[in-house]
């Protein structure tokens, strides 16, 4: 897959985030929970409850990004989420 960026890591946060977070409540939850700096080369990924949906927070050395998923078909989930 071809991205607009290519990160040295990937951290996947194993509990559930609540999903009304954004870019600066999930910065909260890779400093204080993951004990990370968002500053890094990293893609940080985050599931909801039901894992149907994920959200992938980066630095891209300007500015934060947030990308956002939601799985269209009923009773589809992410497997590692």
């Amino acid at each position: 897959m071809k991205m607009f960026v290519e990160p040295a890591d990937i951290y996947l946060y194993m509990d559930i985030v609540d999903f009304r977070k954004s870019i600066n409540g999930l910065i909260v939850v890779v400093e204080q929970d993951m004990n990370l700096n968002p500053f890094r080369d990293a893609l940080f990924v985050f599931c909801n409850k039901k894992r149907d949906k994920v959200k992938i927070l980066y630095w891209d050395k300007t500015g934060f990004a947030l990308w956002y998923k939601r799985l269209g078909a009923t009773r589809s989930r992410f497997v590692y989420c």
